[in-house]
């Protein structure tokens, strides 16, 4: 575990966190369950939680219920005791689970894994623009100078006035123009006159907004959400990539059967988006057209580079419908966390910075024997019964062509998860 000490928090990590926080675990045992200094969880769960409920009294006083002065709480009061709650003050730092939840009139800070990660990621993002800001400080500035901005005030009067945000009047003018505060609602187009000033092409170039591509129209994730609303007992079928040398591969593609929580992938020497289309062919013609509508009615997938062929991933050559394709945000794995825990279950077997040639992932064969033994452990989520249990169950049909495919039922007792599991291939 020593190995993970130095590691950035992964979202089935932050998930652990939330639990532990849910189940009343101290920060130190969430860290000895993670492998992690206890001053990370520390500092993870301060930096990412939040309040859910404000106090309604003036102070947070524990003295509230024998007030005798109208609660109305003033730090000179000589009743005045502050209130302090060793849960949400000291370990594990937040209120999730608290059986005190319903009574307690005080502030409550609650912590989301999945929030966490989002803010996580946006944080990365923002640093490498070179803009020192995380997401909630851009919507409280926002919140700031929103306002103002419609009531006529110029930056230099805003920043004048509220010397507590902490920047300068060019730094609001460049927070304004590079778009950093629409998340906050606030735009170019509340300026009383637009800055005609220009930004230096280097910098321009890193701030200006992506444009969605043409093929994702009608494909975002919040048109996944809108789908599923209206279809919710579709099957969907999440896809990725794996690989650790992107110039030479080789590359696995991914897909996960998230109604049955069954694993397959499609072994490539390239990654193409040709080799993306051709993987989903080779799913597509194992399980047969009829199996692969009804449990690949939506595909979704990430937007990496190599699947840009959405027309081609929805249609068949002879122009009929096969799946419906959407693409999760921009650096927002999580929206597809099913697929990206198998992941790193399969990492256990190819880990990141080996050479996977070596190893003995040199073929679909190889790559079968790995999703043999990642399917047939036991997984919670499914009450204990791994995913090949629960295919069989499920949908026999489904399970039958699968183990046509290749893959195979390993006893529980002969599973393994570690990178000599391919040792048994080389040596024949």
């Amino acid at each position: 575990m020593s190995d993970n000490k130095n590691k950035a928090l992964t979202l089935a990590e932050r998930q652990i966190i939330e639990t532990g926080i849910k189940n009343g675990s101290t920060k130190a045992a969430i860290a000895k369950t993670l492998g992690k200094d206890n001053s990370t969880i520390g500092k993870e769960i301060k930096a990412h939680r939040t309040r859910a409920q404000k106090c309604s009294l003036p102070l947070e006083c524990s003295a509230y219920r024998k007030c005798v002065h109208g609660r109305k709480c003033t730090a000179d009061c000589p009743d005045y005791s502050p209130f302090k709650c060793p849960r949400r003050d000291r370990s594990p730092g937040a209120c999730n689970g608290c059986s005190f939840w319903r009574s307690c009139r005080f502030d409550k800070y609650t912590y989301d894994a999945a929030q966490a990660e989002h803010e996580y990621r946006s944080i990365l993002v923002d640093s490498r623009q070179g803009v020192n800001l995380t997401t909630s400080e851009a919507k409280t500035i926002a919140s700031v100078v929103g306002p103002l901005l419609k009531q006529g005030l110029s930056p230099y009067r805003i920043v004048a006035a509220h010397p507590e945000l902490g920047i300068s009047e060019k730094t609001l003018y460049n927070y304004i123009e590079w778009g950093v505060l629409e998340i906050g609602g606030v735009c170019n187009l509340d300026l009383r006159r637009k800055p005609s000033r220009r930004l230096p092409k280097k910098a321009a170039g890193k701030y200006k907004k992506r444009e969605d591509r043409a093929f994702f129209k009608g494909r975002l994730y919040q048109d996944y959400l809108h789908y599923m609303e209206e279809n919710p007992l579709a099957h969907v079928l999440q896809m990725d990539t794996v690989y650790n040398d992107v110039s030479c591969g080789p590359f696995m593609q991914t897909f996960k059967f998230i109604d049955t929580g069954m694993m397959i992938a499609v072994y490539h020497d390239g990654k193409t988006a040709q080799d993306m289309v051709a993987g989903l062919d080779t799913v597509e013609s194992f399980l047969g057209p009829d199996l692969f509508n009804k449990w690949a009615e939506v595909l979704l997938t990430d937007r990496g580079g190599e699947f840009t062929a959405a027309d081609a991933f929805e249609n068949r050559p002879d122009g009929t419908r096969r799946t419906r394709v959407f693409y999760c945000d921009p650096m927002q794995s999580g929206q597809k966390g099913s697929l990206e825990v198998n992941h790193e279950q399969l990492r256990y077997i190819f880990p990141k910075g080996t050479d996977l040639r070596a190893l003995g992932l040199t073929g679909q064969e190889a790559l079968n024997l790995a999703l043999s033994h990642i399917n047939s452990a036991a997984v919670e989520s499914l009450n204990g019964k791994s995913p090949i249990e629960f295919t069989r169950f499920l949908c026999p049909e489904l399970w039958e062509r699968l183990m046509a495919a290749g893959i195979r039922e390993i006893p529980k007792d002969e599973i393994i998860l570690k990178p000599y599991l391919l040792k048994s291939l080389k040596t024949r």
